[in-house]
C-alpha cells in the first residue's frame, strides 16, 4: 500500500519496568497517600497553616502566606519547593515525580496540572522519563492549564486557560493554546 509505514517493533507493556524509580521509602509514600487524601485531596476547607506544616513535615520547602485550596493533589511533597505568597487553587494536581519549584507571588489557578513524568513512546518498553518544573516569581497559570516536564515558566509569564506549556515560557509574556504560543507581552501597570 502506497504511503504506509511498516514497523518491525512494537510496544510491549507487559515488560514495562520502572523499578529503577524510587521516590522514597515505601512507608513514607504510603503514609503520604493517606495524609494527602485526608488533608489535601478532598473538598474540605482545612486551615492553610496546618497544610503548610504537614507539607514541611514531609520534606517540602514552603514559604510564608501560602494558600492551598481544597481538592489539591500532591504526589510527593519532598520534591516540592514553594515560595512566599503563593496561591494554589482548587483541584490543582502537582504530579511531581521530579522536583517542582514554585517562586514567590505565583498563582496556580483551579484545575491546573503540573506534570513531571512522561513515557518514551519510541521505546519498546515505554520507559518512564522524569523531568522538573520551575515556576519563577510572578507566574500565573490559568485554570485547567498544563505544564509539561522540563519546562521553566520565566518570571511573570502567564499560561492562559486550558493551554499546554511544552517548552519554556519567556519572562513577562502571555502564552495561549495547545501547544502554548506567545500571544503578547505582559505589562503590569
Amino acid at each position: 500500500m502506497k504511503g504506509s509505514i511498516v514497523q518491525e517493533k512494537s510496544v510491549k507493556l507487559s515488560a514495562y519496568d520502572n523499578s529503577w524509580y524510587r521516590p522514597g521509602p515505601k512507608w513514607k509514600s504510603t503514609l503520604w497517600l493517606v495524609v494527602n487524601i485526608l488533608f489535601f485531596d478532598n473538598g474540605f476547607a482545612i486551615f492553610n497553616g496546618l497544610k503548610c506544616s504537614i507539607l514541611r513535615l514531609f520534606g517540602a520547602r514552603v514559604g510564608k502566606r501560602v494558600v492551598i485550596k481544597p481538592s489539591v493533589n500532591i504526589k510527593y511533597p519532598w520534591f516540592l519547593n514553594i515560595g512566599n505568597d503563593v496561591w494554589i487553587g482548587e483541584k490543582v494536581w502537582i504530579d511531581n515525580l521530579g522536583t517542582v519549584t514554585i517562586g514567590n507571588n505565583v498563582c496556580i489557578s483551579q484545575g491546573a496540572y503540573l506534570l513531571t513524568g512522561n513515557h518514551n513512546y519510541s521505546a519498546p518498553l515505554f520507559d518512564l522519563m522524569i523531568g522538573t518544573i520551575v515556576l519563577e516569581d510572578g507566574v500565573w497559570l490559568g485554570a485547567r492549564s498544563t505544564v509539561c516536564p522540563n519546562v521553566t515558566c520565566k518570571t511573570h509569564a502567564v499560561l492562559a486557560v486550558s493551554s499546554v506549556a511544552t517548552k519554556d515560557l519567556e519572562a513577562f509574556s502571555v502564552y495561549q493554546g495547545i501547544p502554548a504560543e506567545k500571544i503578547k507581552t505582559r505589562i503590569i501597570s
